[in-house]
């Protein structure tokens, strides 16, 4: 029996809903709204976007099943020969409002040409404005079970592909504690179509209940306006990533795709104080000191 890229958006936009619903519970006042759209060459999508709750300042959960062909500035940049492409997936990016409580990023993809090429790809990762060691163990030795599911060498491989792509070059710092992240994923002598599936599917169960354990420890913790502050610059960072270098950012841009959609990633408030330094031994500067590749959060 064969895997038909319709199954597998039909199981993202299930997943979709599911993260809807456990999100809406966590934040207890807000509720999802959606935005149904087409696009111009092919398929569309549903944007959900949260906004203004009790937890969630803004939050969107995106599914998407597009198709047609692809610009010769993206085949080229895929290599692939093939320019009629389908693609379907998940993407989420969630803005709390307590400077305690992380920013949330998670994408799973499947994208086919007309010839047969085919991959999955996604991950997930965490951008706490304050870095706690506890929360970035729990979040990690989440992934590492998900994981150690599909193989041995998956976390590790995953996790520094995740260090390498979240790094802001022009910062010299990772956009927060990584995650793991994995692209173009296919069937092979050591792990069927059916087997990436399944880890993909993984990955996608993982998020609630890792992020609401994350929302639920934190989300009471008092601030004052100087952590805001330094959430706003974060966030800043957030924002600099993902107009910089982010792939699905500029996939969408260069795909002519929805672009409330595609911009659904920016917090509704962010800054960029110049030349702002924290204070030697305070909690900024220790989340600072923590912006790096290759900790071994597990």
């Amino acid at each position: 029996m064969s895997l038909t890229k319709e199954q597998i958006s039909s199981w993202f936009r299930e997943l979709q809903l599911h993260i809807c619903n456990e999100l809406e519970a966590e934040d207890g006042l807000a509720k999802f709204e959606e935005d149904t759209w087409n696009r111009p060459g092919g398929g569309g999508g549903h944007t959900r976007v949260i906004q203004h709750g009790n937890v969630f300042e803004k939050g969107g959960v995106n599914f998407s099943a597009v198709h047609g062909n692809l610009t010769e500035n993206i085949t080229k940049a895929l290599g692939v020969n093939s320019s009629e492409f389908y693609a379907t997936g998940v993407s989420i990016v969630i803005h709390p409002i307590n400077p305690f409580v992380p920013i949330i990023h998670m994408n799973v993809r499947y994208f086919e040409l007309s010839d047969g090429t085919y991959w999955f790809g996604g991950g997930i990762d965490l951008t706490p404005h304050y870095v706690q060691k506890e929360d970035a163990k729990h979040f990690h030795s989440c992934l590492k079970q998900a994981c150690d599911g599909f193989n041995d060498h998956a976390y590790p491989d995953y996790k520094k592909w995740a260090d390498d792509y979240f790094f802001i070059k022009h910062r010299k710092e990772t956009r927060g504690i990584g995650g793991v992240f994995f692209d173009r994923l296919k069937e092979s002598d050591e792990q069927s179509k059916f087997e990436i599936w399944n880890f993909v599917q993984r990955v996608g169960e993982t998020f609630a209940p890792t992020y609401r354990k994350l929302v639920a420890d934190n989300k009471q913790k008092a601030y004052e306006a100087g952590n805001l502050q330094w959430r706003n610059l974060r966030r800043g960072r957030y924002v600099e990533f993902n107009l910089v270098y982010d792939k699905g950012t500029k996939f969408g841009l260069e795909t002519d795709g929805r672009i409330e959609s595609i911009l659904m990633s920016l917090p509704e408030n962010a800054s960029w104080y110049y030349n702002f330094q924290p204070e030697s031994n305070s909690l900024e500067a220790e989340t600072l000191s923590l912006l790096k590749k290759g900790v071994d959060w597990v």
